[in-house]
């Protein structure tokens, strides 16, 4: 345990506040089905005995460890964890129970909501699947509701009181990618790539999504006929407007992303570059749209939350100006507001631009 707690006051530090989730998103969560009655909570898992630390395959320490429970609780806890599982990704019953098994709880000693990492095996055909429970941060949940509704991508997770529980992202870690992949790829697949790269960049951009360093997204893969289709995937919604700096949320000004950045300048040009960005916010303007009723109930509930501090919103807010021109980033008073504007700005533009709309 000498270990784990080093390393946790080691990066406190970096930590950012966690926030409570209000009544008002809570009963938002609840109309959507996102809240409900879970059989094991966050801290029902902190009751562990000991820790064991997990290396990869290189030897080096990757910051999670294997928690292991007394004798007496353990048979508690991973029925309940079957039962969690059962609830995320079928009907709540059972019937299944018996086929399911709890390989390994591990724990990891970073990040804000230090999760624990529950691999679940089917004890049929060994087939297994991950899910996280983690602590419940509102900036977190606003963060996946907005991927849910605003990305390419739909996201499953479920929240009760301080418990957060997520559905596993699958794909290649982006660092592990950078480093061991990303060099063996054509130069047709690293064009695409390219392409993801400037749309991902948009997309955190345009809704706030902030410290998308390469280890808080993965690359995933989809095999098409003739070709490779890559897709970046945010795994990390811990920074969803938190930070003040407007570069934050820009992936290509993370240090972590320079080899992707530098490969993105050189392949694409300047035009294509622009071009890919107006399709990235046209894009998200047609999902915001589609999505308006049930986005104006969770802006509704972000402008009446407080999920960052003065010194930041205001500096947000000025940055965003100073881009835009837009007064309407001025007039902000806290990030729920921000954001409510940014999408505004966007979904403006997309209309008045296209001259195809009926209006």
């Amino acid at each position: 345990m000498n270990y784990l707690e080093q390393n946790m006051k080691k990066l406190i530090s970096k930590k950012k506040p966690a926030y409570e989730i209000s009544e008002r998103l809570s009963n938002y969560l609840t109309k959507h089905g996102r809240n409900i009655k879970i059989p094991i909570y966050y801290d029902d898992l902190l009751r562990f005995q000991g820790v064991v630390s997990i290396f990869d395959k290189d030897g080096k320490d990757t910051l999670w460890v294997s928690a292991y429970y007394s004798e007496f609780e353990q048979e508690e806890i991973q029925t309940s964890l079957k039962k969690m599982y059962n609830i995320l990704h079928a009907d709540g019953s059972d019937i299944i129970l018996p086929y399911l098994n709890i390989d390994s709880i591990d724990y990891c000693t970073f990040g804000n909501t230090k999760p624990f990492r529950i691999k679940v095996r089917n004890i049929l055909n060994d087939n297994y699947i991950f899910l996280y429970i983690k602590k419940a941060d509102s900036s977190r949940v606003y963060g996946l509701e907005l991927e849910h509704l605003l990305s390419p991508n739909h996201i499953n997770f479920l929240v009760h009181g301080n418990t957060l529980i997520e559905e596993h992202i699958s794909g290649i870690p982006g660092d592990d990618f950078i480093a061991n992949n990303l060099d063996l790829c054509s130069e047709r697949d690293k064009k695409e790539i390219a392409k993801e790269f400037v749309k991902f960049n948009e997309r955190c951009f345009t809704r706030l999504l902030g410290d998308m360093r390469a280890y808080n997204y993965v690359m995933v893969l989809t095999h098409d006929f003739d070709r490779i289709q890559y897709r970046i995937r945010a795994i990390d919604f811990d920074q969803q407007s938190f930070e003040g700096n407007i570069k934050v949320y820009m992936p290509q000004f993370l240090k972590e992303n320079n080899k992707l950045v530098q490969m993105t300048l050189a392949l694409l040009q300047e035009e294509s570059i622009e071009q890919y960005k107006r399709e990235e916010r046209s894009l998200l303007a047609k999902r915001a749209t589609s999505e308006k009723k049930r986005l104006k109930e969770l802006m509704g509930c972000m402008t009446a939350d407080a999920i960052s501090t003065k010194e930041k919103i205001k500096e947000l807010k000025m940055e965003l100006f100073k881009l835009t021109g837009d007064v309407k980033f001025k007039k902000s008073s806290n990030m729920g507001e921000i954001l409510k504007s940014a999408l505004d700005y966007i979904i403006r533009n997309y209309k008045n631009e296209n001259p195809y709309i009926i209006r």
